[in-house]
């Protein structure tokens, strides 16, 4: 039986109708024999509408009640995606980083992940439950709520792979894998079928935004396999180990 950790981005979850979808292509996965750690990002524009919202009432905000405002958004997400898979008959559970275990140092809107205590989160796969996570936060060693920065949920779902050895760690958006080019830029950019770690590194700095820097280099930190696909059809997507 395989461990699987699936990460879907704020496309993918953007409505209900998506977060639905999601569900689906995550029963389908169960049904498999995979066991399931689902990694969400915020729904849509949320991230940039609470940012907004915080501007309004105080244009130079402190990062430590900034990264508490932003941190709803993932939630709101898990929340949602884990009342989904229950109206399919699954069991499930939603996290906040606290509740998963993600340790954090305590560098407001960059943190970086210290790391994870994967306990809850065992003990729920072993109740044959979907464990769904709130991505892109994490908690420092006082209990206080920190964010990754943008694209953090990548990281959050690769770290999860590292902590609990999982056996790949699939990274669903509206992009089918990594291109020669931006396919919407450049109509006959190529898709990789598979790329080494550095050559993502080396795309990931130039600014490739497929994937989050700190997530590759955490990949290859840790040999974790990441499948790059499309939360929107079935076609495989680039595999990068």
């Amino acid at each position: 039986m395989a461990l699987v950790v699936q990460k879907y981005g704020g496309t993918s979850v953007s409505t209900p109708e998506r977060i639905k979808n999601v569900a689906k292509r995550i029963v389908t996965a169960k049904k498999k024999g995979n066991r399931l750690v689902v990694v969400v990002s915020a729904m849509g524009d949320t991230t940039d509408n609470l940012i907004e919202l915080m501007k309004k009432v105080n244009p130079d905000p402190p990062k430590r009640e900034l990264d508490l405002l932003l941190s709803t958004g993932e939630v709101v997400s898990a929340a949602l995606l884990a009342a989904a898979l229950d109206a399919m008959g699954e069991r499930s559970i939603a996290f906040t980083a606290y509740q998963g275990g993600i340790i954090t140092d305590s560098i407001h809107t960059k943190a970086r992940i210290k790391r994870v205590n994967t306990g809850k989160i065992l003990q729920e796969l072993d109740k044959g439950k979907i464990v769904v996570v709130a991505g892109f936060q994490g908690i420092t060693s006082e209990n206080t709520v920190t964010t990754l920065g943008r694209g953090g949920s990548d990281t959050t779902a690769v770290a999860l792979a590292a902590a609990l050895k999982a056996d790949i760690c699939e990274i669903y958006s509206d992009v089918e894998g990594v291109f020669t080019a931006d396919p919407r830029i450049v109509p006959d950019a190529r898709k990789l079928k598979k790329i080494s770690y550095d050559e993502m590194l080396e795309l990931a700095s130039l600014g490739a935004k497929v994937l989050h820097l700190r997530a590759v280099e955490v990949a290859r930190k840790f040999k974790v396999p990441l499948h790059i696909r499309s939360s929107f059809n079935e076609k495989e997507g680039t595999l990068i180990s």
